[in-house]
């Protein structure tokens, strides 16, 4: 089974979490978009998919955030 993506975007100078080709949000804030793309994830996860979460960097690359099963949750900060 395929790796479940949560991926943390800048839209339109808004902070959004992008997954299956849709669009939640927007956030206030890059973390707080970061908390609730985990908090998807980790449900995610304990329904027996993988899934991880990916940011948006000033770059336009992405970096892993947090992946399920290997970063505690609730994460840090």
């Amino acid at each position: 089974m395929e790796r479940a993506r949560y991926f943390v975007v800048l839209q339109n100078g808004e902070w959004k979490i992008s997954f299956n080709n849709q669009h939640y949000g927007p956030y206030d804030t890059q973390a707080l978009a970061i908390r609730a793309a985990v908090d998807a994830a980790h449900s995610t996860g304990k329904n027996g998919q993988d899934a991880q979460v990916m940011v948006q960097g000033q770059n336009n690359q992405f970096r892993t955030e947090w992946t399920y099963g290997d970063d505690p949750y609730p994460p840090k900060g």
